[in-house]
């Protein structure tokens, strides 16, 4: 992610059980190009060696406040000062406590404190502490503060017990620290993705769809989130985690999607129509499981709705991107959808390829411009290719006529 490229982070890892997902944490930081510098707590010393994160992170750990040699620097305030960003993960009900009331007795919390990077935390603890009204004040005053949290999620605690005070999946931990460092170009905007298949009913049994993961709507609805603005995604059925902060509205099939976008169209600035919406369904839906009895059966289909072009037939309309799948002549199919379902962007690719497409974590594609121009996306993660599909549409708004 270029986002978190050489950026410099502070990953401050207090004690708690939790204390070996923040492993994983550091490696996708690590992974996306940030400079993590690693400060662990005594206690959390108790659970993983510095030696693990040392490691990972090619950057010695800070463990002590006064150590003679690091301190030649004032390690606390280089680290405090160099910072793009702090992540606290696992935050323990100790250190909130401390941060919120000010107390700095340690490395982890006297670099807080001397820091103005934005401070990113995501507490775990026993949910009877993380209910505590003690506890509930001092994360609310550091809200009003203006730091960011990342909230636990429910399941079985390490101390036995059941509720909210599982720390946050690494991924998710993740996902918050990109969105704190990316430059907030969509703000104030609302966007509608679509994304993945849609499932067409022959009976209770069986259904007519296609081999979308739902990836590609996903990675724009992620970054979208990331830019700013406020997401949301109509999905068809996917495995797919909700993207963090995006407003879900799942649906099965087109009639539903269509019914989906319609009903919230008017509250955006742009819609990105990246679902693949069967184009047929069938006739009549069958009550009951139909029974396989001669060699062949036939099937009467009608067509879905046009969900794309009713967007384009819209008098007053938002920013409207298609997507096209094609498995032939793609620029010559997808300069026609431009200009047939009368879009402003088009995001065209080749599913024929192996390696892109349906189904896999890259993408290639051909974008297309209301004005005629078209610029080629060589072969790509899902993600960075939404990242340049947005910076496009960032571009061509204003040049539109549309909101700048």
């Amino acid at each position: 992610m270029d986002n978190l490229k050489d950026k410099r982070i502070i990953l401050g890892v207090s004690g708690g059980i939790a204390v070996y997902k923040a492993v994983e944490l550091l490696r996708l930081l690590t992974k996306a190009g940030a400079d993590v510098h690693v400060i662990m707590t005594s206690a959390a010393q108790e659970f993983v060696t510095p030696l693990t994160f040392q490691t990972l992170s090619s950057n010695p750990v800070h463990t002590e406040l006064f150590n003679l040699i690091a301190e030649r620097e004032i390690g606390h305030i280089t680290l405090a000062d160099r910072a793009d960003l702090f992540i606290i993960a696992p935050a323990t009900a100790n250190v909130i406590g401390k941060i919120a009331c000010g107390i700095a007795d340690d490395m982890l919390t006297t670099t807080v404190m001397a820091t103005k990077a934005p401070l990113l935390i995501a507490p775990a603890m026993n949910v009877n502490m993380y209910t505590n009204p003690v506890y509930r004040e001092n994360e609310d005053r550091l809200r009003r503060f203006g730091h960011l949290f990342v909230d636990p999620v429910c399941g079985s605690l390490a101390c036995g017990w059941e509720g909210q005070g599982k720390l946050a999946a690494p991924e998710t931990i993740f996902e918050a620290a990109l969105a704190v460092l990316t430059p907030k170009d969509l703000a104030g905007r609302t966007v509608m993705v679509t994304a993945g298949p849609t499932r067409e009913e022959i009976d209770p049994v069986r259904y007519i769809s296609n081999h979308s993961s739902g990836k590609m709507g996903y990675a724009l609805a992620r970054a979208a989130s990331r830019r700013g603005a406020h997401v949301i995604l109509v999905s068809g059925p996917t495995c797919l985690p909700a993207p963090l902060g995006a407003e879900m509205v799942c649906v099965e099939s087109a009639c539903e999607m269509q019914a989906a976008v319609m009903s919230h169209v008017s509250r955006c600035d742009i819609v990105i129509k990246a679902a693949a919406v069967a184009d047929y369904r069938p006739v009549e839906r069958n009550s009951t499981k139909i029974k396989k009895q001669s060699e062949t059966t036939t099937i009467e289909l009608c067509k879905t709705p046009d969900i794309l072009a009713e967007l384009g037939a819209m008098q007053m309309r938002p920013f409207l991107v298609g997507f096209a799948a094609e498995t032939d002549n793609l620029a010559e199919h997808a300069a026609k959808k431009l200009k047939v379902k009368n879009l402003d962007m088009l995001v065209a690719n080749d599913v024929s390829q192996a390696d892109a497409g349906f189904n896999v974590d890259n993408n290639r594609a051909l974008l297309l411009f209301r004005d005629g121009r078209s610029t080629e996306c060589s072969l790509m993660s899902k993600d960075e290719l939404a990242e340049k599909i947005l910076d496009n549409i960032v571009i061509e708004m204003p040049a539109t006529g549309h909101l700048a």
